[in-house]
């Protein structure tokens, strides 16, 4: 059932097009009663995958911006490793409501960004040049560490506030700052993953049946994306990670 339930959830995560970190974490705790910390180990195992080929794509498109996001990647990790570390000492039902919350907060800046884009540029205008020099590297240390402590600690992958941080902070281009933002979470995930499995928190039978059902369900769920409807695609970019969050709080 695991494994099938992966499949479906594969499929639908490839159609969207979003990483589904969070919704994996929903599904393994209220549908098969997973312990919270196991199912963030999961989720985190499960991304490192997912991303090495998001960014392998993208970097042969050439939308991928090195330097930042190997700056980023860098302070990412130890952010990572230390909020696993950090989650280790939460309460399993305190753990579930702040990832529920943080994909709550996830869902609510991705619908800004998908239907109230202006209100975004507004208050958050991009930044038109790229940020360079000395201010590259605190600010990519800084904001890196802030990020990956957010992924390590929920499980999530925070790609939302990734793009938001590299559009608004960075300079980086919104095409580039998507694949930009797989690099920065690929070293994140592996980072975070790795501190879960050496806190005991990995249990591999189920990480084996979430990562087979994933990747072939969204290999199968990315061949339907273009023939949906784009307001239909939008609307579920919105809805995945509100579903994951509700799922999580309510349980």
């Amino acid at each position: 059932m695991l494994l099938f339930s992966m499949l479906i959830l594969g499929a639908v995560i490839g159609f969207v097009g979003a990483g589904g970190a969070g919704v994996t974490i929903a599904l393994l705790t209220a549908g098969f009663d997973v312990p919270i910390h196991t199912a963030l180990a999961v989720a985190l195992a499960s991304m490192v995958f997912t991303m090495i080929s998001g960014t392998i794509s993208h970097f042969r498109e050439g939308e991928v911006v090195l330097k930042t996001g190997a700056i980023l990647g860098f302070g990412g990790v130890f952010g990572a490793l230390i909020g696993a570390e950090c989650a280790e000492f939460i309460p399993a039902a305190l753990l579930s409501y702040l990832t529920g919350g943080m994909l709550l907060l996830s869902a609510i800046i991705l619908y800004i960004k998908v239907y109230r884009e202006s209100v975004l540029n507004k208050y958050l205008p991009p930044r038109e040049e790229p940020l360079e020099g000395k201010k590259l590297y605190v600010y990519g240390i800084i904001f890196g560490f802030i990020n990956g402590f957010l992924s390590g600690a929920f499980g999530i992958g925070a790609a939302a506030f990734i793009q938001l941080t590299l559009m608004v902070v960075f300079g980086v281009p919104i095409l580039q700052s998507i694949g930009t933002c797989m690099m920065v979470v690929l070293p994140i995930s592996m980072a975070g993953s790795v501190a879960y499995i050496f806190n005991g928190f990995l249990d591999f039978s189920i990480f084996i049946q979430t990562l087979a059902g994933l990747m072939v369900g969204a290999f199968i769920g990315a061949k339907f994306t273009h023939l949906a409807p784009r307001p239909f695609l939008k609307a579920c970019i919105v809805l995945l990670p509100m579903t994951g969050a509700l799922t999580i709080l309510l349980k």
